[in-house]
């Protein structure tokens, strides 16, 4: 993902690559950001995380959760915004997010795609528009590296539908089956989470009712998908640095979804 944002930020000409960071003893310390893509980008890969910020006006982290902690109390020490693109956030993470949100512009979401944060939206209208009688089932699939389940989108589309429900995942989710189960219990969100091969993320809503069964699909081809939707966010934190308008954002105030 940190390759693919170095590509698409060398692509951009009103954004400049100011740092890249790696972890300590990374082979990619001390080379230029853009050697693994073949061309120069004029940074040298670090592993300070104050030194990048000195001369950033936004940080794009697309990590893990201790690092991305550590990284957004480094912006608000350094007063710097952030795009927090990190997933398997622990409910003290996102405490710690809103906290830095405080004093900078964070923009703060599992999932930066474009698609996707349409899709959020076309969940929540079908879920109020179908109501009750219909069952809610989310089943996504990503590579067999990824190491949180169900992914974060997953989490964010559940909660897209519990939320026009009028339902809460902490007490309707249900994140597993197996052996007898009884029958669904009526008000369940259930997840579904597939890994295997190099699947960059799919995800697929079905809102099961009685006679037919309505699917909301987004499958990614490409991660660029969510470099592009890290800079669009990355423009919103800067306009909001600029204006001096700290606060805890997502991706649906970045592309202005009601």
């Amino acid at each position: 993902m940190g390759q693919t944002l170095v590509a698409a930020i060398l692509a951009q000409h009103d954004i400049a690559l100011a740092a890249a960071l790696e972890l300590a003893g990374s082979p990619l310390l001390g080379r230029d950001a853009g050697s693994p893509l073949g061309q120069g980008a004029g940074v040298v890969v670090g592993a300070d995380v104050a030194a990048a910020l000195r001369d950033a006006d936004v940080l794009i982290d697309f990590t893990r959760p201790v690092a991305t902690v550590a990284h957004v109390h480094a912006c608000a020490e350094a007063g710097v915004g952030a795009v927090i693109g990190t997933t398997g956030l622990s409910e003290d993470d996102k405490k710690a997010l809103a906290e830095a949100a405080r004093t900078i512009p964070l923009v703060y979401a599992p999932n930066m795609s474009v698609g996707v944060n349409v899709l959020l939206r076309l969940v929540a209208l079908a879920a109020q528009r179908l109501g009750g009688d219909y069952d809610v089932e989310i089943v996504e699939m990503h590579h067999r590296h990824k190491v949180d389940a169900p992914s974060g989108t997953a989490l964010q589309l559940g909660e897209a539908a519990a939320a026009a429900l009028g339902r809460d995942l902490k007490t309707d989710g249900v994140f597993a089956r197996d052996g007898v189960t009884g029958e669904r219990r009526p008000g369940a969100i259930g997840f579904a989470a597939l890994r295997g091969g190099d699947v960059i993320g799919d995800h697929t809503v079905i809102f099961a009712g009685p006679g037919e069964r309505i699917e909301l699909a987004h499958k990614a081809s490409s991660r660029t998908t969510f470099a592009h939707g890290a800079l669009r966010a990355a423009r919103f934190v800067a306009a909001r640095r600029a204006a001096k308008a700290p606060g805890l954002y997502g991706m649906r105030d970045v592309l202005g979804l009601d």
